[in-house]
């Protein structure tokens, strides 16, 4: 963290409701986003749990270390700009999925790949009429039409909050339908992350774990838990 970063300057935080949402306030002074934006969240407790960031701070400001707050400030200040180029390119990630592209050996991977993603194709055919193949190989081969426009549909309905923590849970993940699965309740966000490793847990099986992979599949599992949180905090229906 560079030597520059803000220094606390406030003593008590708290969170009051604003302008339809929730503000969080440091010694009365609202926040506000990089971009000068209101920090007006959907939810109290997703406002409750930026606020605990701020009021967790004991010297200096580190963002690294404020996951809501930061998602939030990307869902104010970009995702909000942009909803329909976001939804559009996190829609995309479902004529590639992850759960789509299988080995064609050894048996043992291909069985867990099966295990583990067939499942979650099945349930994304009854849950959206969105019926994905899964094809073995590397080379891209387009899915139906259809069921691409049906998940289309459901990431455009999603608000810009949802949206930004959905960003995480696809692109993190490398499928659109464990991000929904997670969304939606059918998978826990560690299970979620288990599924999607499914490939790079076995070649660490053969191959053993390099460190610096290790650390950066631990920083990746972290923000695709923070990631899982914020959706939930920030889901008006709760």
């Amino acid at each position: 963290m560079s030597e520059w970063a803000p220094k606390r300057f406030w003593t008590q935080t708290a969170v009051e409701s604003r302008d339809g949402g929730f503000a969080v306030l440091l010694d009365a002074r609202e926040v506000k986003t990089p971009a000068k934006t209101a920090f007006i969240l959907p939810t109290r407790d997703l406002a409750d749990a930026a606020a605990a960031e701020w009021d967790a701070i004991e010297e200096r400001i580190d963002p690294g270390k404020m996951p809501v707050t930061r998602m939030a400030n990307s869902a104010l200040d970009k995702v909000a700009t942009q909803h329909s180029e976001v939804a559009d390119l996190l829609a995309a990630y479902a004529d590639a999925d992850l759960t789509c592209y299988r080995a064609e050996a050894p048996v043992e991977l291909v069985d867990r790949q099966a295990v583990a993603w067939d499942p979650i194709l099945d349930w994304a055919a009854v849950t959206f009429d969105a019926r994905l193949s899964p094809r073995t190989g590397i080379m891209h081969a387009p899915q139906d039409d259809a069921s691409l426009r049906r998940l289309s549909r459901e990431v455009h309905a999603m608000d810009s909050f949802q949206l930004a923590a959905f960003h995480d849970l696809v692109s993190l993940s490398g499928s659109l339908l464990i991000a929904l699965a997670v969304t939606h309740g059918l998978l826990d966000a560690q299970t979620a992350w288990d599924v999607s490793r499914v490939d790079e847990n076995w070649q660490i099986e053969q191959w053993g774990e390099d460190e610096e992979a290790a650390e950066q599949a631990a920083m990746k599992r972290q923000a695709f838990l923070d990631a899982a949180l914020f959706f939930r905090l920030a889901d008006q229906k709760n």
